[in-house]
């Protein structure tokens, strides 16, 4: 802990964003498919605010409005520099782990056939989502870290931060579906995933679902075992 800590100040610079300066730390995840980095905002405590995404170059680069990627970051970059501290874990698993020209092969044959990306990676013969998020939890844990308040919709973050032995809050994140391409994404995340999405985002085609305080949750045994705590 102490090495890490070590390094981290090694890195300590002032970022500027909307206007606003914040202090910022730079921590490196090594792995090859899960890796990436652990930016650090202010001074970064236990209940500190935690976003965990992976890299969406469509989405957090070029500004897509086909997904949520790109607004689910900016918002939580929003609620942790209001907060001022927080932590980012930015991890390079670009289309769901399967690289970018995969994505795109699976974009098009969305397009091409009428399926969610989930059913196109699937006729492609990839999984459809080949994320761990192990070495993020890791990281987390090395920073000392004993709570969290998880900005998420994803059960399997949640799951793998709580693995490792760190209590979890979950906050989720609102970002309304820029158009029709993304709100089918949403629902897809919802029904393949069981992404936590509030009732409103999304066009429910299934009866297969339940209700909890105005949240739609698929009742899988995934979700019934996660315990969830709105701020």
């Amino acid at each position: 802990m102490a090495k890490a800590a070590r390094r981290l100040a090694e890195t300590g610079h002032r970022l500027t964003r909307k206007g606003r300066e914040v202090d910022v730390r730079v921590m490196p995840i090594p792995g090859s498919d899960d890796g990436g980095h652990a930016l650090l905002f202010g001074h970064v405590t236990d209940g500190a605010l935690v976003r965990i995404h992976s890299r969406c170059l469509y989405g957090d680069v070029l500004q897509s409005d086909d997904c949520d990627c790109g607004p689910e970051l900016e918002k939580s970059m929003d609620l942790i520099q209001a907060a001022g501290r927080g932590v980012l874990v930015y991890l390079e698993q670009e289309g769901r782990g399967a690289g970018l020209v995969n994505k795109a092969r699976g974009l098009r044959t969305s397009e091409q056939l009428g399926v969610d990306t989930f059913d196109s990676y699937e006729r492609l013969g990839l999984s459809v989502d080949m994320r761990s998020y192990r070495l993020a939890a890791e990281a987390l844990v090395t920073l000392g870290l004993r709570s969290v308040r998880l900005l998420t919709n994803n059960p399997d973050k949640v799951r793998a931060v709580r693995e490792h032995g760190i209590a979890v809050t979950v906050v989720p994140l609102v970002t309304r579906p820029r158009n029709d391409r993304a709100r089918r994404y949403l629902e897809a995340k919802r029904r393949r995933r069981g992404h936590m999405l509030p009732l409103e985002l999304v066009t429910v085609r299934t009866r297969r679902a339940g209700h909890w305080r105005g949240w739609l949750l698929p009742l899988s045994r995934r979700s019934r075992r996660l315990r969830l705590r709105l701020p």
